[in-house]
């Protein structure tokens, strides 16, 4: 990782934990058709191997139509800050993901805006992972090559394989409902894999 200049984070279950989140929607999707608790929740963990929506999968699969996603439950993993300031001495540091309007303000409001020198997120932006034109734009607007940057994302579908295709480097953060995600091909193995952000700075 000796070319790298600049490490671009998705959000959710990579900087941001939102498993409060993910408990609410399922827990509204159990009590609307009461389902088994056990039953929906294998079904979003198999819903999570193909897909980046895998609680509205399984909600749907079950006929729920689930209440918009609630921001105010989302929380910062506790190494969140300290992994960002001690990388942001040694790389410029960016975001791309797909999120509501209003990320830089979210991003302000956690304490951690002033580490991002590039935000682009996918309601802003017009476009969302994986099409690669929102990588595209973030490198754009960094002036950087994406041989000299890195992709770290929870997602082998939407994070890891479109920055491949780039050229980007790639670390798959394993959290969350991303563990039950599988590498079936080249394109979607990583350059490293962490199972917590504090492992990112023994490779960077």
């Amino acid at each position: 990782m000796t070319d790298i200049k600049w490490l671009f984070f998705d959000l959710g279950a990579t900087l941001v934990d939102e498993t409060d989140v993910y408990k609410a929607r399922c827990d509204f999707a159990i009590k609307a058709k009461n389902i088994n608790p056990d039953e929906f929740i294998n079904k979003v963990r198999e819903a999570a191997e193909k897909s980046a929506t895998a609680i509205k999968d399984a909600a749907d699969y079950y006929g729920v139509t689930l209440p918009p996603w609630d921001n105010t439950l989302e929380k910062l993993y506790p190494e969140t800050k300290l992994v960002l300031e001690k990388l942001a001495r040694k790389y410029k540091l960016g975001i791309i993901a797909n999120q509501t309007a209003g990320t830089q303000n979210r991003l302000d409001k956690w304490g951690i805006g002033k580490y991002f020198d590039v935000v682009v997120a996918s309601a802003e932006a017009g476009c969302a992972k994986p099409d690669l034109k929102i990588f595209e734009l973030a490198l754009e607007q960094s002036g950087c090559m994406a041989k000299n940057a890195a992709m770290i994302g929870d997602r082998l579908d939407n994070d890891i394989v479109p920055a491949k295709k780039l050229g980007m480097k790639t670390i798959w953060a394993r959290q969350e409902f991303a563990k039950h995600q599988k590498i079936n091909d080249k394109s979607a193995q990583p350059d490293y894999t962490v199972d917590n952000l504090n492992e990112l700075l023994e490779i960077l």
